[in-house]
């Protein structure tokens, strides 16, 4: 019997969040866990686990490595799913979502520093405790959670 997959957030009453499949990694280094500090031009600033929305054709962990490469310049693959966990989200721009998520572990492979396009995301290493009360989405901190217990 599969897991139930959790649903975080809370929608505003009488607005529609349609649903869009998203996958994020937790990556660790030297005892460190990458996440990246986004300072939109609209809405206020987050701290995330590096990934973001899948595109047509593009499996999870394809897309993970892609947006984590975009965000943060970091080279990775998904060695194993972690969770899944869904999550009410509205962005900057207003835009809302119920993103599907899938949460991997990831392995780091290399740096590539010319290959971050996403301006306004800044890579960031932290302790995971300390990752755990800065990230600003709940889902992304059961998925850290998971990999802590892992």
């Amino acid at each position: 019997m599969a897991a139930a997959v959790p649903q975080f957030g809370e929608p505003k009453p009488g607005l529609a969040y349609p649903d869009r499949p998203v996958a994020f990694g937790v990556a660790e280094r030297a005892g460190l866990i990458a996440l990246v500090h986004v300072d939109p031009p609209e809405g206020p600033p987050r701290i995330d686990l590096p990934g973001g929305g899948i595109d047509p054709g593009e499996s999870a962990g394809e897309a993970m490595a892609r947006e984590f490469l975009e965000e943060s310049g970091l080279v990775v693959r998904a060695r194993a799913e972690l969770v899944r966990a869904d999550h009410y989200f509205e962005n900057g721009k207003g835009e809302r979502f119920n993103t599907r998520g899938v949460f991997f572990a990831a392995e780091v492979l290399e740096e590539r520093p010319e290959a971050k396009v996403e301006a306004d995301h800044e890579l960031m290493w932290r302790e995971p405790h300390e990752a755990l009360r800065l990230l600003s989405r709940d889902s992304h901190v059961w998925a850290l959670v998971n990999w802590l217990r892992r």
